[in-house]
């Protein structure tokens, strides 16, 4: 059994596909240490990058990789799962009514009892006020005008919404495989 020197929970793997491009910005694509050793025991990924820290066994010691890729292509072009963090994801964890990023909720744009539906193109982001206002009326019927009207976005949409949202932490190490619409501070 492999143990390491430290806390095993700061040692996270970034995880690239083949292309060297993350998996996914947001959740940014991370393994635990112990996915990522297990993965490059069992040949399916390549180390990029490690950590200063080690994990030993009795019989060896492994450095903690930083950065991996896999070594098979995952296809990237799949359409993405209809779920309430992928609505708010595409509208950018805003309410598409007013702005405010609290209390988001699922908004139907054309209600359900005039027949709308729970899909792509009907369901925007809204925070629970604003959600309570519209109630079962159209926008037009609200006075609330929607922002964006909702779309089906393909895989590359919500990975380019997700580099909206950097993590708190990025190892140095990752740096280099990320790119966040961002405004560094001078």
């Amino acid at each position: 059994m492999l143990h390491p020197t430290r806390t095993n929970t700061g040692f996270p793997a970034l995880v690239l596909n083949a292309d060297f491009r993350p998996l996914s910005y947001y959740p940014l694509s991370l393994w635990p240490w112990e996915e990522a050793i297990k993965a490059v025991y069992q040949d399916r990924v390549d180390v990029v990058s490690h950590y200063d820290k080690v994990v030993r066994s009795p019989s060896m010691e492994i450095q903690l990789p930083s950065v991996i890729a896999l070594k098979s292509y995952v296809d990237q072009d799949r359409t993405p799962a209809f779920t309430r963090f992928n609505v708010f994801l595409r509208d950018r964890f805003t309410c598409q009514y007013c702005t405010s990023t609290s209390d988001l909720t699922f908004d139907h744009v054309l209600p359900r009892s005039q027949g709308g539906r729970t899909t792509w193109d009907n369901i925007v982001a809204a925070c629970s006020p604003c959600n309570l206002r519209k109630g079962g009326r159209t926008p037009q019927q609200a006075g609330m005008p929607v922002r964006r009207m909702p779309l089906r976005p393909n895989a590359w949409q919500l990975q380019d919404a997700g580099r909206r949202f950097p993590p708190h932490y990025l190892h140095q190490s990752w740096l280099d495989y990320l790119y966040w619409d961002i405004e560094l501070e001078p």
